[in-house]
C-alpha cells in the first residue's frame, strides 16, 4: 500500500511539473529582474483559491495522516493551519536550496513567489 501511495505521489508530481512546463512563457519573454530585486523576495498577497489548485501535490505527503516516508524513514509533518508567513519563508528557503530535502527543493523550484503565497495562503485556511 505504501509504494502506491508513493507512486501517485510521484506521477502526481510528474504531471504537475509537466503541466508548469506547457503554460510557462518562452524564455525570451520572460522579463529580467534587477539584481537587486532578486535577493530579497517581494512579500505578494496570497490568495487561497489560486493555492487550491497548485497544492495537491503537497497533499500527496502532507495530508496523510501518520504517513512516514519510505527511506529514509521520517514522518511528515502536516502542514495545514501554519501561518502564510512560515509557510511562504519555508518554500522560499527550499527554493534557494537553503534548506535542504530533494522534493521540496524541486517542487519549491517550480513555483513562482506569487504561487507560492497562493499555496501559503491556501495552505493555512486548513485544520
Amino acid at each position: 500500500m505504501r509504494l502506491l501511495t508513493i507512486a501517485a505521489c510521484f506521477a502526481l508530481t510528474t504531471v504537475a511539473f509537466a503541466t508548469m512546463a506547457q503554460d510557462a512563457p518562452a524564455p525570451e519573454a520572460t522579463p529580467v529582474a534587477a539584481p537587486a530585486a532578486a535577493t530579497a523576495p517581494v512579500a505578494a498577497k496570497g490568495n487561497a483559491e489560486a493555492g487550491r489548485a497548485l497544492a495537491y501535490t503537497c497533499m500527496g505527503c502532507h495530508g496523510i495522516t501518520g504517513y512516514k516516508n519510505a527511506y529514509p524513514n521520517f514522518h511528515v509533518p502536516r502542514i495545514g493551519g501554519q501561518s502564510p508567513e512560515y509557510l511562504g519563508n519555508a518554500l522560499h528557503e527550499y527554493r534557494k536550496g537553503s534548506r535542504k530535502h530533494p522534493t521540496m527543493q524541486a517542487q519549491a523550484q517550480s513555483f513562482s513567489d506569487q504561487q507560492i503565497a497562493d499555496i501559503a495562503a491556501f495552505l493555512s485556511t486548513l485544520k
